[in-house]
């Protein structure tokens, strides 16, 4: 699905296919954010200005080609933990087994987008620094990565929990919410935070 042209995504996106659906699109919402940040990075490293901060900018580098693959991945993966569950509604109602099944199918397809939340919190750590250390003349790009990547949890979180609500087992569907929501509150709270900076810092 990652190899899909940008038109073609978004054409399937938009269809009644089920897949590639909420959680793949937040998935590239984060792979953008990611790369965005890559290249905030990018246009900061070399430069004299920012000499002291040389190290991490390299670090970043790295970090946000693996995050933003990473995110990518995610929505293949997605996708991927929809199939099973889709056949396992359409197993009879009657089969004893369907029960089971069932539940492990819903569990599968809420950690997918739980995946996407806990990746979006390593890339929530690169914005918040480089709110700090990137370069001026790319700040605002940065705020979009702020702002894509607290759309990337929020998103993924839905699709978490229109899956842990038709589990059987509420200990187990409860915790994962509540972890989630915590998880995602965190996200969201340091990336508006820096969102809102960036957007003083620019005068609006």
């Amino acid at each position: 699905m990652k190899d899909l042209r940008i038109e073609d995504f978004i054409g399937v996106l938009n269809s009644a296919e089920p897949t590639p659906g909420g959680g793949g699109a937040s998935a590239l919402a984060g792979a953008l954010s990611a790369a965005l940040l890559g290249m905030v990075a990018h246009l900061t490293t070399g430069k004299k200005k920012y000499a002291e901060y040389q190290g991490e900018i390299d670090k970043i580098l790295e970090d946000t080609k693996v995050l933003a693959d990473r995110m990518q991945d995610l929505i293949e993966e997605d996708a991927k933990a929809f199939a099973p569950l889709a056949a396992a509604y359409g197993i009879p109602k009657e089969d004893p087994d369907r029960a089971a099944i069932l539940e492990e199918a819903l569990i599968n397809a809420a950690s997918a987008p739980y995946k996407i939340v806990e990746t979006a919190a390593d890339v929530r750590d690169i914005v918040v620094r480089l709110a700090d250390i990137g370069s001026r003349l790319a700040i605002s790009d940065a705020g979009v990565a702020a702002a894509l990547c607290s759309a990337t949890a929020k998103g993924a979180a839905m699709n978490i929990y229109i899956n842990t609500k038709l589990m059987s087992d509420r200990a187990a569907a409860e915790k994962m919410n509540e972890d989630a929501k915590a998880l995602v509150e965190s996200i969201c709270s340091d990336c508006d935070a820096v969102y809102d900076r960036i957007k003083g810092e620019l005068g609006a």
